[in-house]
């Protein structure tokens, strides 16, 4: 059973706002973080994964529908995404063949949680929609099938950090290291022997200037000015992804 895990997902290829959060002494003295997917779909995909890599055994590494989009990239199969494109070009082989192989999910007991599943989206889907406010009977659907024995969900996908109950099931959203909605910042969550949501702030000024400089995508500055300064709110995020629950 592992005492203590910092989540990371959604970094999205955003150097600077994942070392501010590595930082974190909270992170630093954790005994696993679990990396929740769309990694390095970013301005700095390559710098991201290397450091990433350099953790070693200490991270665990859950693929999302951005390295999948990765991958396909990489095999001919664009993206409609021009940032996942031009990241896809600039990845090693060794780095298109790490993502290729990530699961889709793990599984793993945390202390005082008890056996938690990491995915990224859903557990059944990488790209699946669901949202703080989704309905009862859209829960029942997404984790038909998953054992009773998990009794935290831990999911990205959505940017947007938060914590609810699901029939009895807690399900856990750390948020967006890289692309938040919601607000500037970092956002991770640290588990074990609760839940802790919590947000990394830094410079944003010169994050933006650092991810310009370390990147050679043609609309880096656009794209860091447009995501790392947190302007689109949780509220604009919950009518974008509405449709996609099926509300």
């Amino acid at each position: 059973m592992i005492d203590r895990v910092a989540v990371l997902s959604d970094i999205h290829g955003v150097l600077p706002a994942l070392e501010a959060v590595l930082a974190e002494p909270d992170v630093a003295a954790a005994d696993l973080i679990v990396l929740t997917g769309d990694i390095a779909s970013g301005p700095q995909p390559v710098e991201v994964l290397d450091r990433l890599a350099a953790l070693g055994d200490r991270a665990r590494w859950v693929g999302g529908n951005g390295e999948r989009e990765l991958v396909e990239a990489r095999a001919g199969k664009p993206s409609e995404i021009e940032v996942a494109n031009w990241a896809a070009a600039q990845l090693r082989d060794d780095q298109v063949a790490r993502l290729a192989a990530l699961p889709p999910y793990v599984t793993l007991s945390v202390a005082g949680l008890g056996d938690v599943l990491f995915c990224h989206a859903t557990p059944r889907d990488d790209e699946e929609v669901v949202l703080v406010d989704s309905r009862p009977e859209r829960w029942a659907e997404v984790f038909a099938g998953l054992p009773a024995e998990v009794g935290t969900v831990v999911c990205g996908h959505t940017h947007m950090p938060y914590t609810r109950l699901v029939d009895r099931r807690l399900v856990v959203n750390p948020g967006s290291v890289g692309m938040p909605y919601g607000g500037a910042g970092a956002w991770w969550a640290l588990l074990g022997p609760g839940v802790q949501l919590r947000r990394t702030r830094f410079d944003v000024d010169a994050a933006c200037a650092e991810v310009v400089a370390g990147s050679a995508f043609p609309e880096a500055a656009q794209w860091a000015d447009e995501y790392l300064r947190g302007g689109y709110s949780d509220l604009d995020a919950l009518t974008a992804f509405g449709p996609r629950d099926g509300r």
